[in-house]
C-alpha cells in the first residue's frame, strides 16, 4: 500500500534526521542498563515464543485505551468508574510492552530504521505521560481533564502505532527519491 505524499515525507524525513542519532545512542545505553542481554531481554524478545513479544503486548494498552476512549465518549458519568479503570490498566501494560519494544528495537542496526523506532518510541512516551497523568487525574474525580489528557494520549499513541507499522512493514513503494521532505508545504493528503 502506497502512503499519501505527506505521510511517506514525514516517515522518510523522520529515517534522514541524524539529530535523532544521539538521543537514540543514549536511549540504547541506556536500555542495555535496564535489562541486560541474558533471560529477562530473551523473555522480553519473545525467544521462548518464537516470535518477537512487543506486538502481541501492544494489544494490551490499546484495547484498554481504546475502551476507555469509547466511554469517555459515549458512555456517560455513570461509566466514568469504568473508564478510569480500564486507563490504569492501560498504563501498567504499558510498562512490559515498551521494555520488550525497547529489547526489540535495541537491536536494530540499520540508521533509518533505529531514527524511525527512536521516534515511535518518544511517540509512546508521550501516549504514556498522557495516560499516567489522566489516570491520575480522574482518581481525583477530575474526568473532564482526565478525558482530555486520554484524547492526546491516544493521538500519540496512534501516531506511535502508525510510526511502528511503517518500522515493522515499510512501505511498498520502492521510490523513496520522489518526496521531497524539505518542502512540506507541496504535501496534501
Amino acid at each position: 500500500m502506497d502512503l499519501p505524499l505527506w505521510a511517506k515525507g514525514a516517515v522518510r524525513g523522520l529515517e534522514r534526521a541524524d539529530a535523532l542519532d544521539p538521543v537514540a545512542g543514549r536511549l540504547a545505553a541506556a536500555s542495555r542498563r535496564v535489562v541486560r542481554d541474558g533471560p529477562v531481554a530473551d523473555l522480553l524478545h519473545g525467544t521462548w515464543l518464537g516470535h518477537p513479544l512487543h506486538p502481541v503486548l501492544t494489544d494490551l494498552p490499546i484495547g484498554f485505551w481504546t475502551s476507555a476512549f469509547v466511554l469517555d465518549l459515549f458512555g456517560g458519568d455513570e461509566q466514568a468508574p469504568a473508564a478510569r479503570e480500564l486507563v490504569g490498566w492501560g498504563v501498567v501494560s504499558a510498562v512490559p510492552t515498551a521494555l520488550a519494544g525497547l529489547v526489540d528495537w535495541r537491536d536494530i542496526d540499520d540508521p533509518p530504521s533505529r531514527r524511525l523506532g527512536t521516534a515511535h518510541a518518544a511517540c509512546n512516551v508521550v501516549a504514556l505521560a498522557c495516560y499516567t497523568a489522566s489516570w491520575a487525574v480522574r482518581r481525583r474525580r477530575r474526568s473532564t481533564l482526565g478525558i482530555a489528557l486520554g484524547f492526546v494520549g491516544a493521538t500519540a499513541a496512534s501516531i506511535a502505532g502508525f510510526l511502528g507499522g511503517e518500522l515493522v512493514f515499510g512501505s511498498d513503494d520502492d521510490d523513496e527519491d520522489d518526496v521531497d521532505v524539505d518542502d512540506w508545504g507541496a504535501y496534501q493528503a
